[in-house]
């Protein structure tokens, strides 16, 4: 959303897709996601992302072959730097991005997932996720646990899932 600071408290649903939405992390089969030994990676550094932020709270989420779906909850934000003050930056800089805000998670995230990937297939700068990522600002609890539904429901619908390869009637999300 234009103008919003995704630093602020607040929850917060990602999709993160895999580089040219190829089926990398595993396999959906009787409802069920079986992740192979690049979902498990993608898995474990999910699941580290609170360990090394404690400002981050991690909710429902699915590796899924090509893409992963998450609830991240961010909780008020400590003083960073010395004194309290944040980095100097280049306020217009391209590849700036707020510390300890969404898109610096993200980007750490899919940095560390990536370097790991890459190093299991001896592959170095092999791109491994798209550009991107999707998210949506979690509003209130109705909205939260119809994305939690979602999440947990989300390898028994594969067949018809819009990021399934498979799926010829799918859209381009």
């Amino acid at each position: 959303m234009p103008g919003y600071d995704y630093s602020q408290q607040g929850a917060y649903f990602v999709t993160i897709c895999a580089h040219n939405r190829e089926c990398l992390f595993g396999d959906v089969g009787d409802g069920e996601i079986k992740l192979n030994n690049l979902g498990q990676l993608v898995y474990e550094e999910w699941l580290y992302t609170e360990n090394i932020r404690p400002e981050v709270h991690l909710d429902g989420f699915v590796v899924m072959p090509n893409h992963l779906h998450g609830v991240i909850t961010i909780a008020s934000p400590r003083t960073v730097g010395a004194h309290g003050r944040e980095p100097l930056h280049a306020e217009h800089s391209i590849l700036y991005r707020k510390p300890r805000s969404l898109g610096s998670l993200i980007a750490g995230f899919k940095s560390a997932a990536t370097k790991r990937i890459n190093q299991f297939r001896h592959t170095p700068g092999q791109p491994v996720w798209q550009r991107n990522y999707y998210e949506h600002i979690i509003r209130d609890e109705m909205d939260l646990d119809r994305i939690r539904r979602y999440i947990q429901e989300n390898p028994a619908k594969w067949a018809e899932d819009a990021y399934n390869p498979a799926n010829v009637s799918r859209r381009n999300p």
